[in-house]
């Protein structure tokens, strides 16, 4: 299993900082019993989450200008039209998928195409299902471009998550299923379609980034 270099650094200090507070308890209270064997469980567990969350999934997604894959793992919360307001500033088709702790929280382009637009919006950090976090909370938004239309993706921080990653660059070509990001802890993930994509997807599913379709460009 691969490790984002993302979360590297943050993995290695709660090693060091789990450790520390064992060897803490094990010089003040020396002989073993059953809270330390449950402390030392606890802190196992809660390393191997960690590391799990960082994981980076080894995906090859076919390449299709026709469909429009999911740009995250987690579960679809929301498909209704509405009103993007921050670039295309008209009706859209909106998917939003919620990445929960236990998902993979790196993201991938849902398309192929030029980078057209990015940016980096500070905000609130309000829970990631509700939807005002769409408009209100901390964000990263880029647009790509391509012959059937243009996909805007937007990282939205949450609660728990305070930290977008997104080194993608303006006029960058992107590769449908490569990595734009990472979003660290509990996020979402808004796609705003073309009117008229057809949707693929249902409320309530699990979808998987750069293996899940989750719509196809009407011709």
């Amino acid at each position: 299993m691969r490790i984002h270099p993302a979360g590297t650094g943050i993995i290695i200090l709660l090693f060091i900082a789990v450790v520390l507070i064992l060897g803490t308890i094990n010089l003040i209270f020396p002989v073993q019993t059953f809270i330390h064997y449950s402390l030392y469980l606890i802190g196992a567990v809660f390393i191997f989450l960690v590391i799990r969350f960082f994981r980076r999934p080894d995906r090859k997604t076919p390449i299709n200008d026709q469909l429009i894959y999911s740009a995250a793992d987690g579960e679809v919360v929301a498909i209704e039209e509405t009103i993007e307001k921050e670039y295309f500033k008209e009706k859209r088709l909106l998917v939003s998928v919620f990445m929960t702790l236990i998902d993979a929280h790196i993201n991938w382009f849902p398309v192929s195409g030029k980078i057209v637009y990015i940016k980096h919006t500070p905000g609130h950090f309000y829970a990631a299902y509700v939807p005002k976090s769409s408009e209100l909370n901390e964000r990263s938004t880029i647009v790509v471009e391509n012959n059937r239309g243009a996909v805007l993706t937007r990282q939205i921080a949450g609660a728990l998550a305070r930290r977008i990653v997104c080194k993608r660059k303006l006029n960058e070509y992107a590769t449908q299923g490569s990595e734009i990001g990472l979003i660290r802890f509990g996020s979402r993930l808004d796609l705003f379609l073309p009117l008229g994509t057809q949707v693929d997807v249902e409320i309530g599913q699990h979808v998987y980034g750069g293996r899940t379709v989750i719509g196809r460009f009407q011709e």
